[in-house]
C-alpha cells in the first residue's frame, strides 16, 4: 500500500438475522457505515454493493433491511478495488448466519444452502438497488452453486471435520466455510466496442478498448473473435486500449470485461462472418443458404470454395474491390452473477494466538470458461488477495492521520509460504446471455476468504472475530478472557 494511492472502503456493520426453528431465514437487516476518507469517491456505489452483491444470495426472506451513513475522515480517501464493497457486505452476513446456525445447533453450511438462490429464482433486490440508483430485474439464468458447494465440501473434508476441535498439544484444528455471488459488469451502463479489419492473409485486426490489467482479456477476446470466424487464435492480431486507434470502451472494472467487451466482440464477429459469406456468395454466384464457414473455408454444398485469404484478396485488388470490416457495441441489460462456495482449515495456537491456514479451497461457477487456465488463475489470485486481507494487511494511521504502515516491513502480503494448500476450481454452467455461455471471475474469489477464516477460527476455538485482518494477539486475548 502506498500513501499516494486510495485504499479501500472501510466499513462497519451491524446485522441482524431471523430465522424459523426449521432454519428459514425470514429476515435480514445490514446497517452500515463507510468510511470515504478525504474525498467521495466511488463512495455510495461501493457502499450499495456492500447490499447488492450480498443480500440477493439469501433470496427465500421475508423481510429486507439494508442502510447506514457514508462519512468523511481525516485519512486518505477510498475508492475501487476489487470487489468494490462485495467483500465488506459479505463478511458481517454471513459471519452472522453461521453464528445463527450454531445458535440453532445446525450444520451452517446446511442452513446456509437451504437458503440461497437457484436456477431460475430471482431476488426483488436486483431491481431496487443496484450500483448508485436502482438496479434491474434478473432472473437466475445460470446458478451451479450447489455443485460449487458439494465439491468443495467434499474436497475440505467437511463433514468429518466440523466441529471435531482436532488438538496437537497447543494446536486446536477448525473448518469454516462461504457463499457467495457477485456480477458481471453494471447493467445498462457498462458498454464495450469492438472494431474487426479482415486482411488479404485471412487475419483479422481486433480492435478493442478494453483493457488488459494482467487478467488475459487481450487472449479472451481474441478467442472468442476466432471461434466466430472459425479461424486459428494466431489469426487474430489483438490492439487494445490505444484512444487514438480502439473503439471506445467503459473500462476494465466491474468484472466485466469478458461479458461486455466479450458481447461485443462476438457481435462484430458475427457481422464479419455474415459479410464474408455475403461476398462469398456473389464471388461463387451460389445461393448464400447453401454456403458455411468453416476452419477459415466457405465452402457450398456442391463441392466449391474460397478461403477467406482468397476472398479477402479479391475484394481488395480485383473484385467489388472494398474493405472488409465491421464494428459492434454492447451494453448489458442485466449483471448474471458468478458464485462460488469456499472452505477454509485453520490451525491456531492457543498459547501464542498464531492463525495458520492449513488449507483453502473455493470453487466457483463462471459460466462456461473460455479459457479454464486463466480463470482458475483468477480465481487463485482472487482468494490469495483475500487471505492478505483475512490474516495479514493492515493499514495502522497516526492520531494526526498519518499513515505508519507505508511500506512492505510494517504491511504484511502474504507469499506462498504463509499458507498451506491451495484448491481453486470451476464448476461449468451456460449463460445464455454470455459470449459463448461466459460469465465474470475476476473478483468472486476475494470475497469469501475472511468470512470462510472467520469461521474456521471460531469452529476451532469458540471465538468470534469481527475486525479483520484476524491478528494472534486479538485471538490470544480472546483466549485469556474466555479462561478469566
Amino acid at each position: 500500500v502506498s500513501m499516494g494511492t486510495n485504499i479501500r472502503h472501510e466499513m462497519s456493520f451491524d446485522v441482524a438475522v431471523g430465522a424459523t426453528k426449521e432454519g428459514k431465514i425470514r429476515a435480514v437487516s445490514l446497517q452500515g457505515i463507510s468510511n470515504t476518507g478525504a474525498y467521495g469517491e466511488h463512495c455510495l456505489t461501493t457502499f450499495m454493493v456492500a447490499g447488492s452483491k450480498t443480500l440477493p444470495l439469501y433470496n427465500k426472506v421475508d423481510a429486507v433491511h439494508f442502510g447506514g451513513d457514508i462519512v468523511y475522515t481525516n485519512l486518505p480517501p477510498a475508492g475501487a478495488y476489487r470487489g468494490y464493497g462485495a467483500p465488506q457486505g459479505l463478511f458481517p452476513l454471513d459471519c452472522a448466519i453461521d453464528e445463527l446456525a450454531h445458535e440453532m445447533k445446525m450444520d451452517p453450511l446446511k442452513l446456509k444452502e437451504m437458503n440461497s438462490i437457484r436456477e431460475g429464482e430471482t431476488s426483488p433486490i436486483f431491481e431496487i438497488m443496484g450500483e448508485g440508483r436502482e438496479g434491474v430485474p434478473q432472473i437466475m439464468r445460470s446458478c451451479k452453486l450447489q455443485e460449487c458447494i458439494d465439491l468443495g465440501k467434499k474436497a475440505i473434508d467437511w463433514d468429518s471435520k466440523r466441529g471435531k476441535k482436532t488438538r496437537n498439544g497447543t494446536k486446536v484444528r477448525g473448518v469454516g466455510c462461504a457463499l457467495a455471488m457477485q456480477g458481471s459488469g453494471i447493467p445498462k451502463i457498462d458498454m464495450g466496442a469492438a472494431t474487426i479489419k479482415m486482411n488479404e492473409d485471412g487475419s483479422f485486426n481486433l480492435l478493442v478498448g478494453a483493457t488488459d490489467l494482467g487478467t488475459g482479456s487481450d487472449t479472451i477476446l481474441g478467442q472468442i473473435a476466432a471461434e466466430v470466424l472459425t479461424v486459428p487464435l494466431e489469426k487474430i492480431i489483438v490492439y487494445s486500449s490505444d484512444t487514438d486507434l480502439t473503439p471506445f470502451d467503459v473500462g476494465a472494472y466491474a468484472s466485466s470485461t469478458t461479458y461486455v467487451s466479450g458481447n461485443a466482440v462476438r457481435l462484430a464477429a458475427e457481422k464479419i462472418k455474415e459479410k464474408v459469406l455475403d461476398l462469398a456468395s456473389e464471388y461463387l454466384e451460389k445461393d448464400r443458404s447453401e454456403l458455411t464457414l468453416e476452419s477459415g473455408v466457405i465452402r457450398g454444398k456442391d463441392g466449391s470454395s474460397v478461403s477467406l485469404s482468397e476472398l479477402c484478396t479479391m475484394h481488395m485488388y480485383t473484385f467489388n474491390q472494398q474493405q472488409i470490416s465491421e464494428s459492434a457495441s454492447y451494453v448489458g441489460e442485466e449483471s448474471p452473477p458468478p458464485f462460488a462456495a469456499s472452505f477454509a482449515e485453520v490451525e491456531v495456537d492457543t498459547d501464542t494466538g498464531k492463525i495458520t491456514l492449513i488449507n483453502y479451497v473455493s470453487y466457483a461457477d463462471c459460466g462456461l470458461a473460455l479459457n479454464p487456465i486463466q480463470a482458475v488463475g483468477q480465481l487463485e489470485g482472487a482468494s490469495m488477495q483475500g487471505i492478505g486481507w483475512a490474516l495479514y494487511e493492515d493499514i495502522i494511521y497516526a492520531k494526526n492521520g498519518r499513515m505508519l504502515t507505508n511500506d512492505f516491513f510494517t504491511y504484511k502480503v502474504p507469499s506462498r509460504m504463509d499458507y498451506g494448500k491451495l484448491t481453486c476450481g470451476l464448476v461449468d454452467s451456460y449463460e445464455p446471455t454470455g459470449p459463448f455461455g461466459a460469465k465474470s471471475i475476476g473478483e468472486i474469489g476475494i470475497d469469501t476468504p475472511i468470512p470462510a477464516i472467520a469461521n474456521a477460527i471460531f469452529d476451532a476455538t469458540g471465538i468470534r472475530l469481527r475486525h479483520a485482518p484476524f491478528k494472534s494477539e486479538r485471538v490470544l486475548f480472546e483466549i485469556l478472557s474466555m479462561e478469566v
